[in-house]
């Protein structure tokens, strides 16, 4: 089956709403230097990702950390041992010329000390190369245009995946790395416009970037649902053919006014999450990954009320398939058209304190009663973080079903112990039924540290 999932896709699972959750705040931007200009980012929940949100200037920055993690459900073992490193720079060409180049680097040693993953996973996992925001901008008069690789973030929820449809994820780890870690640019030209308080955006992207699912056998592979009687096979994802009717393209109109910032968007696309479909030869259930076309079309709102912020958005989606539980349909999949919406409250309290609420659902017209799904699947999330001792910093993240006993819970403690460093030590416990959007993963419950010099 397929269901948006948090981190944009888990397609085992009853869906929670669309949720797709990380650890990055995204607050309401409607200025030209807050959107287009990639010295002025977003605050966020965490020490900055590298360097560059911090350090004035040019030259190189970047970051070096080493990642661990170990399964504590049965059979117990280490899941991550891996160093991360990224490395950049920007410029100035002159005339209105920038560019902006990152690449990074990844090596888990998990699959050198052990043998519990299959061949392919280690294959897959134990070492990667990427491109990051690799792009060269230019300006004219009210228009801004970016070429390139590049993140292009139109939610406002404080790290759920509504509105933010564009780019693509890593979901090797599920979505239990951070924001940055997570998101995964696409290719793309972009036009901006500005004017007053109102900004038009038109985007194409001709050759996208999809979701990383993994490879049958890793720790967060997304299982489909295997009827009694039938054992399973996956064949290889099938991604669309890089030709120019596969391409990807929208466009975004904001404004503020009154102290509410809203949008409205349209975005055509192959989808980034896979579906999986499915065939049945003699007892077994044979899945195969593919990416249809669908339609999306939505909105968000945020408006700013002293220490409370309110924010919204609503996106409704129409070709995307989702998996039925009989032997009877066609490709074992249906198409049903979804609304999506989110609603959350963020409220900055004293004693450097924070805490946000946040509700979500999912609608299904025209509900097929065959596929896992409710006909309104509703969850909410909770987070809260504070501060203390000038270098410290606890948060917790719970996130959970309304229609069933289905939850994540996130506790992690940050140690910023000298400049440029950071310490984060924490739990990751799921629990609900096999189905289950977090229960499906009951036996990943983790701990896990990280170390992080950032330059």
């Amino acid at each position: 089956m397929q269901a948006i999932g948090i981190g944009g896709r888990l397609t085992v699972s009853i869906v929670l709403g669309g949720l797709a959750f990380g650890q990055q705040v995204c607050w309401a931007q409607s200025s030209r230097d807050a959107l287009f200009d990639d010295d002025n980012e977003a605050p966020t929940t965490q020490a900055p990702a590298t360097a560059e949100a911090t350090a004035p200037g040019h030259g190189i920055k970047g970051f070096v950390q080493f990642e661990m993690a170990r399964t504590t459900a049965s059979p117990e073992h280490w899941s991550k041992l891996r160093t991360r490193g990224e490395v950049g720079s920007q410029g100035n060409f002159g005339d209105g010329l920038k560019w902006k180049a990152n690449v990074r680097l990844d090596y888990d040693t998990v699959f050198d000390v052990n043998s519990y993953y299959p061949s392919a996973v280690a294959h897959d996992q134990r070492a990667n190369a990427a491109l990051r925001e690799t792009y060269l901008d230019a300006s004219a008069g009210d228009w801004d245009f970016r070429f390139g690789r590049q993140h292009v973030v139109w939610g406002e929820m404080v790290g759920l995946f509504f509105a933010d449809v564009v780019s693509a994820r890593d979901l090797r780890e599920f979505i239990l790395p951070d924001f940055d870690m997570l998101r995964t640019p696409q290719w793309a030209a972009r036009a901006e416009y500005f004017k007053n308080d109102s900004h038009a955006e038109l985007l194409w992207i001709p050759v996208a970037t999809y979701d990383e699912i993994g490879k049958p056998g890793a720790e967060f592979f997304p299982y489909q649902p295997v009827l009694p009687g039938f054992v399973s096979q996956y064949r290889s994802e099938v991604q669309p053919s890089r030709n120019l009717s596969n391409g990807n393209y929208g466009v975004r109109l904001s404004t503020l006014k009154n102290g509410w910032d809203v949008s409205g968007f349209h975005y055509s696309s192959m989808d980034i999450q896979p579906t999986f479909y499915r065939e049945i030869v003699g007892s077994t259930m044979i899945f195969e990954a593919r990416h249809g076309r669908i339609n999306q079309t939505g909105g968000t709102l945020a408006k700013d009320l002293g220490s409370v912020v309110l924010k919204g958005e609503a996106v409704y989606t129409t070709g995307r398939s989702f998996a039925v539980l009989n032997t009877a349909a066609v490709n074992g999949v249906v198409a049903q058209h979804t609304l999506d919406w989110a609603a959350g409250l963020d409220f900055t309290l004293p004693a450097d304190t924070r805490f946000n609420v946040q509700l979500f659902e999912r609608v299904f017209f025209d509900h097929n009663p065959d596929i896992i799904s409710d006909k309104h699947e509703n969850g909410y999330s909770l987070y809260a973080s504070k501060k203390f001792g000038g270098k410290w910093e606890a948060q917790a993240t719970f996130i959970s079903s309304l229609n069933r006993s289905d939850w994540l819970f996130r506790p992690r403690l940050q140690w910023n112990f000298e400049q440029n460093w950071r310490l984060l030590f924490g739990a990751d416990v799921f629990r609900g039924p096999p189905l289950g959007m977090f229960g499906q993963y009951s036996n990943r419950d983790r701990v896990y540290a990280e170390v992080r010099y950032s330059f």
